[in-house]
């Protein structure tokens, strides 16, 4: 497991890409459109009107303002670039956000596959971020959680993965002046002891998934039944994207040894590549039928993203 890079998407908060936050209707915008993009353009180097991109995220309630303050801001950053032909502007994902929603996209779509086998070693890093640099706290505990790390006490963060090198990098690049690293197995099994693997609540992950998997069996009962509408696609392939993403902060693929009988993953993940891949060709329909509207020539380049890609 890798950590995916890290940039500031909004005036106020660093998040990792692709990002964690909720693209619900009518938030994020930004969020969603890098979501968007992923989904229907990784692949290639076309441009796209920004008239079309206004639009399709106008299907999830994003006002023309917003969408043209998501673009602004996003070509800011340097993850998307823009060129004008006459009138018209259009934009593309520049080298930086190709390389992030890759890196972010591979992570997510593999999530839940046949992790390693577990050497009985834990990751350990312990921290001190002083009071007047919480925006440092926070962007780092945002960092291990996306590395799949989980607090098992105040300022001691724990993995079962060998991610030592990785947070090394973390830290330096947030620019934490006191914290270890440490690697080692767990002694102490008495009752008195605090366990690494109570820093997860399982119950309430398992709950997750199972809650994944009732909100997903309807779509694909109705995906099998072919009674999905292109515009229906679009959104319920958004929000499978959206969920999915979540759960390797919530279960950083806990090794099986550690875990109750009958896990839900591979379940939740069969349900999760079942969905998002089955309604890959119908939501790319409306995708195009948005840019047809603005330039017919460019809906061939747009081209659906899916778990074997």
């Amino acid at each position: 497991m890798t950590s995916a890079p890290s940039i500031a998407l909004d005036d106020e908060t660093d998040a990792n890409l692709p990002p964690n936050a909720s693209v619900r209707d009518g938030q994020h915008p930004q969020h969603l459109l890098l979501t968007l993009l992923g989904d229907y353009w990784i692949s290639g180097d076309s441009v796209v009107p920004s008239g079309a991109l206004v639009d399709l995220l106008a299907e999830f309630g994003v006002s023309t303002p917003g969408a043209r303050a998501a673009l602004s801001r996003l070509s800011r950053r340097g993850l998307l670039s823009s060129s004008k032909i006459g009138r018209r502007t259009y934009y593309r994902l520049t080298e930086q956000a190709r390389h992030i929603l890759t890196t972010g996209l591979d992570r997510i779509v593999s999530f839940g596959s046949d992790p390693e086998p577990w050497d009985g070693q834990w990751t350990y890093v312990a921290f001190s971020v002083p009071e007047h640099q919480r925006s440092i706290r926070h962007q780092l505990r945002a960092r291990l959680r996306w590395l799949g790390f989980a607090p098992l006490y105040d300022g001691l963060w724990v993995s079962p993965r060998p991610l030592s090198s990785e947070v090394q990098a973390i830290l330096d690049e947030v620019a934490v002046a006191s914290a270890t690293v440490l690697v080692g197995r767990e002694l102490g099994t008495g009752v008195e002891y605090g366990h690494p693997i109570d820093a997860w609540n399982l119950q309430a992950v398992r709950g997750e998934y199972q809650a994944f998997i009732a909100r997903m069996e309807p779509i694909q009962a109705r995906l099998l039944a072919g009674s999905v509408s292109p515009s229906e696609a679009l959104h319920a392939r958004t929000q499978v994207m959206d969920e999915w993403r979540s759960m390797p902060n919530i279960d950083p693929e806990l090794p099986g040894e550690l875990l109750p009988a009958e896990w839900p993953r591979a379940d939740a993940r069969a349900i999760f590549r079942a969905v998002y891949d089955g309604l890959g060709d119908p939501a790319t329909v409306r995708v195009r039928q948005i840019v047809g509207a603005h330039a017919p020539e460019l809906t061939d380049s747009v081209s659906v993203h899916t778990t074997s890609a």
